[in-house]
């Protein structure tokens, strides 16, 4: 198994024990940091290293079983390239797995920071973090099968999160924008967004704490036995 964008090796770990003592995983992340943390869980079967789903040159033709993305897709630029070198390591057969941000449901945490950057005067070109680079059902079936992986078949899903408060909730917004959360503003606007959104957010507010909707969507397909 390879687990393409591992981060700290939590889901990794657990595959680890889902496959037992004869079977691997493999966890890469671009970043040193978070490899630093995921090696803590390293055992007999289970290993970690730097790496971006683009290159994967360290790993063998027809190396892995399975390969999976979790919330990683949606953050890599050139999907055509990084689908060659999933199909190439994969085995004939093997099944390539990935869930997605769907540009057409959009997180609602991500619709009110929108909102927040309107209300606090600063809407235009500026991006409100990272871009989110996700793919429709459409665009990801075409994206398959023109890299040579059939049976392809997926569903959108709908994930709940409860926080704390704001502070929380933009937390896990910049953690998962890779640090670059509201880049294009500067310090004193970055303030003032987030003082809006803290307003905003709290319409969400339930008694176990803010409740906000998050929308996954899951795709599987297998590689073919052949590609032209």
């Amino acid at each position: 198994m390879l687990d393409i964008g591992t981060g700290t090796g939590r889901l990794a770990e657990f595959v680890a024990g889902l496959v037992g003592p004869d079977g691997r995983v493999i966890g890469i992340d671009p970043l040193a940091g978070r490899i630093e943390i995921a090696r803590l869980r390293q055992g007999d079967n289970l290993q970690f290293a730097t790496g971006r789903a683009e290159d994967l040159l360290r790993f063998d033709d027809a190396q892995f079983d399975a390969v999976y993305l979790n919330s990683v897709f949606h953050w890599i630029s050139d999907k055509d390239r990084a689908l060659r070198e999933i199909r190439r390591v994969l085995k004939p057969g093997g099944r390539l797995g990935l869930n997605v941000q769907d540009p057409s449901r959009p997180h609602q945490s991500r619709l009110l920071l929108r909102r927040a950057i309107v209300e606090a005067g600063l809407a235009g070109d500026r991006q409100d973090s990272n871009p989110v680079l996700g793919s429709t059902d459409e665009e990801l079936k075409s994206l398959f099968a023109a890299h040579g992986f059939a049976g392809y078949r997926s569903e959108l899903r709908a994930l709940i999160d409860i926080h704390d408060d704001a502070a929380s909730l933009l937390q896990w917004s910049e953690a998962s924008a890779f640090g670059n959360f509201l880049e294009a503003f500067t310090p004193h606007e970055r303030d003032l967004v987030r003082r809006t959104f803290a307003r905003l957010v709290e319409e969400k507010r339930v008694p176990e704490g803010l409740k906000l909707e998050r929308y996954l969507r899951f795709a599987f397909a297998d590689k073919a036995p052949s590609h032209q």
